[in-house]
């Protein structure tokens, strides 16, 4: 299904799920930083997120697609100035070739599993020369997708993400609170052996320019038992439940939104922080991980392709680019407890069972 109620209630989204679920901060854990009021990526304005989630709990189908769109859906012929980064390689994320060299990318973000980021890709393509007719004729495109592997929980050689999962997800991005756990690309992840999936946080950084805002999507997928620490202590192997793996399978994708003005340089420099966020949870980015991030900035936004004859940039100075560093850190490695916490006991194919973290023995051990 295609999530799109997400309606804020009487509740603070920057510490609970509409629901009332405590996030990271709402369960009491000591994160740092000042967070922008949904504690979302979607507080940096423009952005928007939507999910399919395909899911039936004690099935094989834990599957779906999480699109990001950086504009709005009739700007996003607008190039957005990115930079990218590959803590390990072990996984995929389209486009990123192009944003090295071009420093810039168009079109909504997808992220869904392993075997269907080709297709993300396709019907990305296919949304997005139905709404601009001059892709095909004058102008191409080239969006980013990218994946983690669910094949442990779900059957992902049935490849059940079509075309109309990812339509459906890029029809239904939204501002707002954004769903976490179990939905979108996240529905079927693991992270540290628990039951993982999508996260978002955000935070506030001040530059000479003024105030700005750094956002963040993870698809948590990564990480072992062991290696879980949560505020600066290792709690793995004292918190309860059944183990998975005995290696690193697994992988991580950060998707990093700001307002804040920067060069493409600037944005991969933001991107490679995002290693340290990860790195605070406990994890040294394995093997077999595909830990790829992915940084962009909705400022200096140059019009609709083709490129004009000059380009012109108001940048922050990169001796002010600490705040924002330290804000993708924190932001990062709040959006993965924030993944975790929302995640509910998976049991999937083989009848395998991925438990949820136990949220109050977390506490108690992180705050005791």
């Amino acid at each position: 299904m295609a999530e799109r109620d997400r309606t804020p209630g009487n509740f603070d989204p920057a510490a609970h799920a509409p629901d009332g679920r405590q996030r990271a901060r709402g369960l009491g854990l000591p994160m740092p930083g000042v967070t922008g009021v949904l504690n979302s990526i979607t507080d940096v304005g423009g952005v928007t997120v939507g999910f399919t989630t395909l899911r039936n709990n004690g099935g094989t189908v834990h599957t779906g697609v999480t699109a990001i769109l950086p504009r709005a859906p009739g700007d996003l012929l607008h190039p957005v100035w990115a930079g990218v980064f590959s803590m390990n390689g072990n996984g995929e994320m389209t486009g990123a070739h192009w944003v090295r060299d071009a420093g810039w990318f168009t079109g909504p973000i997808t992220i869904t599993n392993t075997f269907s980021v080709g297709l993300a890709h396709h019907a990305t393509l296919k949304w997005m020369a139905k709404r601009f007719p001059s892709l095909g004729e004058d102008l191409w495109a080239l969006p980013v997708a990218a994946e983690t592997y669910d094949g442990y929980l779900s059957d992902i050689a049935g490849f059940h993400v079509s075309e109309e999962h990812v339509l459906a997800a890029i029809e239904g991005a939204l501002s707002g609170p954004v769903a976490e756990g179990c939905v979108g690309g996240g529905a079927g992840m693991i992270a540290y052996e628990f039951k993982g999936g999508t996260g978002t946080a955000s935070r506030r950084a001040r530059t000479r320019l003024g105030e700005h805002t750094v956002g963040v999507v993870v698809q948590a997928n990564h990480g072992i038992r062991p290696w879980l620490t949560v505020c600066g202590k290792p709690v793995g192997d004292a918190l309860p439940g059944r183990r998975c793996h005995n290696v690193e399978r697994g992988s991580i994708i950060v998707i990093i939104a700001t307002d804040a003005p920067l060069l493409p340089g600037q944005l991969e420099r933001l991107a490679r922080r995002a290693s340290i966020g990860i790195g605070r949870g406990g994890t040294p980015s394995g093997n077999s991980s595909g830990d790829i991030f992915l940084a962009f900035s909705t400022a200096n936004d140059p019009g609709a392709l083709p490129e004009p004859a000059a380009l012109s940039f108001t940048a922050v100075s990169n001796d002010d680019l600490d705040g924002l560093y330290l804000a993708v850190v924190e932001s990062v490695e709040e959006a993965v407890l924030n993944a975790m916490l929302g995640a509910e006991t998976t049991t999937g194919k083989h009848g395998r069972i991925v438990e949820a973290i136990d949220a109050e023995k977390l506490k108690a051990l992180v705050l005791g």
